[in-house]
């Protein structure tokens, strides 16, 4: 009823009476995702409507209420097979601002057609396989970065950003061919880690070195998600990037993931919000050659330390032993490096183990992305060991039971998911230098199986890849306890009471006697074989 009525508006109405009828349509219908069969047709009509009007000349105010009704209407894709031709697709794109290369974004009234065009066109693409092609044929990609660069330093057009970036991390996601051209023809890779920069508001202060302000403000809503589109965009775009063969590709990578690290050590606006900026930023580092991450760590700079050095020397009396402790109440510091990221990468890693659910999903590519720098970077691995674990002092309960980071990970090494529990297993296998016995100190026997029988390692040595020979220095506690660990178990254990200091002399000669006798039996029966068979 709904439908009939407002197509018959939109057929023989005025600019007015369209729009107040498609607005009590949107309001009605702003949350309806799952249609009636029987009106399909209707729907197709009004949709075909809409497009007519949308030609014609009216208030802006009219254009936004017919494109608030499509939005709705392009949820139902069965709806979207008459409509989707290049025609009307031209009329969003022409509303959109897609068009017109010289076209400024000056005027503001426009501002909710555009967004209302993009968000259209965002549900038209991902429903519909015409307008995939068509999107190809009408190189829409193209379109959409030029609107990119129009905004690049405008404020107050989050919104117009925020659904640009969304259409092209769909248009990447669908088309591979789509990923190749803006990673080479259009610039894609500079661009998007332009928005990021942009949406952080980044000010370098060296090449591959941004200025954190701790105490700043959270990221507001527009910025977080125009940040979270643009990661997601930008992942589509660096895909296949493992392999890096220019110096220019090799700088840019840098750039972007020194503009990530500056990611991972800022906030949104509520804590899911941060959680979900992060987990993307993650998924992007993933990407990133493993050879550019090592600007994740950087020197400290000379106010940090000159702050590290002032809070040395308010220490009372022997101050070097309190040097480790006083770096990380202050800044995450190893080796005079700066290891926040690294900090907040493993925090992210431990919250996802906290979840309990979605490990594949959530917790392995953080896992693999530890793992790759660890292997690749001594620094960071070292680091890393420090954290995940430390000299063992304590070793009265098994590997796996408890609540460091260190028992966590052991638990998945014997998780179901085979995925994850290699992962896991592999991290610690890198930070103890691919190393079976410094892997079973920590592990036990028992946990680690898997990995090294994977790796043909069950009778100990290392891995194949090349590691600096430091060695591992082992506490005084766990040296006394050492010869009464459990190899299996990994943990320490009680010797087992002698059952015969608890006898009396009465006893000990009864169960002798006994011992005899058992003794002497066995003896005559071997005998009596050895004279069967002889004299067989």
């Amino acid at each position: 009823m709904d439908e009939e009525r407002a197509l018959y508006i939109v057929r023989a109405g005025e600019a007015g009476a369209i729009e107040r009828v498609l607005r009590d349509y949107s309001d009605k219908h702003r949350s309806t995702f799952k249609f009636e069969s029987t009106d399909e047709d209707k729907r197709k009509k009004l949709c075909e409507g809409i497009f007519k009007v949308l030609i014609k000349d009216i208030p802006t105010t009219c254009q936004v209420s017919c494109l608030e009704v499509l939005r709705i209407l392009s949820r139902d894709k069965k709806v979207l097979v008459p409509v989707t031709t290049k025609e009307n697709m031209q009329i969003l794109l022409r509303l959109a601002k897609l068009n017109e290369l010289d076209d400024s974004l000056d005027k503001v009234s426009e501002f909710p057609v555009i967004v209302e065009s993009l968000k259209c066109l965002c549900n038209i693409v991902f429903n519909s396989q015409m307008a995939q092609q068509l999107s190809l044929e009408l190189n829409l990609a193209a379109k959409l970065c030029n609107l990119l660069r129009k905004c690049k330093d405008r404020k107050f057009i989050s919104d117009i950003k925020c659904f640009d970036l969304r259409l092209l991390f769909l248009l990447s996601l669908l088309h591979t061919d789509i990923r190749s051209q803006l990673r080479y023809e259009l610039q894609g890779l500079p661009l998007l880690t332009q928005i990021l920069e942009s949406a952080f508001s980044i000010k370098w202060t060296d090449e591959y070195e941004s200025a954190i302000d701790h105490n700043g403000p959270p990221l507001s809503p527009q910025e977080t998600d125009c940040a979270i589109e643009a990661l997601k965009a930008l992942f589509n775009v660096t895909v296949d990037s493992w392999k890096v063969h220019k110096e220019s590709d090799s700088h840019q990578f840098r750039v972007m993931a020194a503009v990530l690290r500056h990611c991972l050590l800022i906030v949104g606006p509520t804590e899911e919000k941060t959680e979900e900026l992060h987990s993307n930023a993650v998924n992007l580092l993933s990407n990133v050659p493993v050879s550019c991450l090592d600007v994740l760590i950087c020197p400290l700079t000379h106010e940090e330390t000159t702050q590290e050095a002032t809070t040395l020397d308010e220490l009372p009396g022997d101050k070097t032993t309190e040097k480790e402790t006083v770096l990380k109440n202050s800044t995450m510091v190893y080796n005079g490096m700066n290891m926040e990221a690294i900090h907040v990468l493993l925090n992210f890693m431990e919250k996802r183990i906290d979840k309990g659910s979605s490990y594949r999903e959530g917790l392995t590519p953080v896992l693999s992305l530890l793992t790759e720098c660890s292997r690749a970077h001594r620094n960071i691995r070292k680091f890393l060991k420090d954290q995940v674990l430390p000299p063992l002092r304590d070793v009265t309960n098994r590997p796996e039971v408890g609540s460091t980071v260190r028992n966590k990970l052991v638990r998945l090494m014997t998780h179901v998911d085979l995925g994850v529990k290699q992962i896991a297993a592999e991290f610690l296998f890198v930070l103890c230098k691919e190393r079976v016995d410094s892997l079973l100190k920590y592990t036990g026997y028992g946990n680690a199986a898997g990995l090294l029988a994977a790796r043909g390692l069950l009778a100990g040595g290392r891995g194949d890849n090349w590691y600096s020979e430091d060695e591992d220095t082992d506490t005084e506690e766990y040296k006394n306890a050492k010869p009464n660990i459990n190899l299996i178990t990994g943990h320490l254990e009680e010797p087992m009471p002698n059952p015969i200091d608890e006898m009396t002399e009465e006893q000990k000669e009864y169960e002798a006697m006994k011992l005899v006798n058992m003794l002497d039996k066995l003896s005559r029966r071997a005998d009596v074989k050895d004279l069967h068979q002889d004299g067989g």
